[in-house]
């Protein structure tokens, strides 16, 4: 008898996009190429700078996005999407409509 367990889709997603800030991370990079300092202003400045280097080096690990070095001086470091994290977007687009509803109907509920 094999008791394996069958992986779950679910648990899977959840392990590569959980978090408080993947999610946030892959949104802000769905429609552009960003570097670490205007990802961290525009999108989580309430990340540390350890935090957010450790999100994108394990959502790099996992092919989610894309880390591209420009030989310069002082070093530019860029982050994009891949073609997989890309395909994160409908999800999460998703998400914010569903949040927005939400949000909506907690602002109807306080009058």
């Amino acid at each position: 008898m094999n008791n394996q367990k069958k992986p779950d889709p679910v648990e899977a997603t959840i392990q590569l996009v959980g978090g408080k800030w993947k999610p946030l991370i892959i949104w802000h990079l769905s429609n552009q190429t960003m570097r670490f300092n205007e990802l961290k202003r525009a999108a989580l400045p309430k990340v540390t700078q350890k935090m957010l280097t450790q999100q994108l080096r394990e959502m790099e690990a996992h092919g989610l996005i894309q880390r591209n070095v420009y030989p310069v001086v002082p070093p530019k470091v860029e982050y994009s999407l891949t073609e997989l994290g890309q395909s994160l977007s409908p999800l999460l687009k998703e998400m914010c409509d569903w949040g927005q509803k939400y949000l909506e109907t907690q602002k109807s509920n306080v009058k």
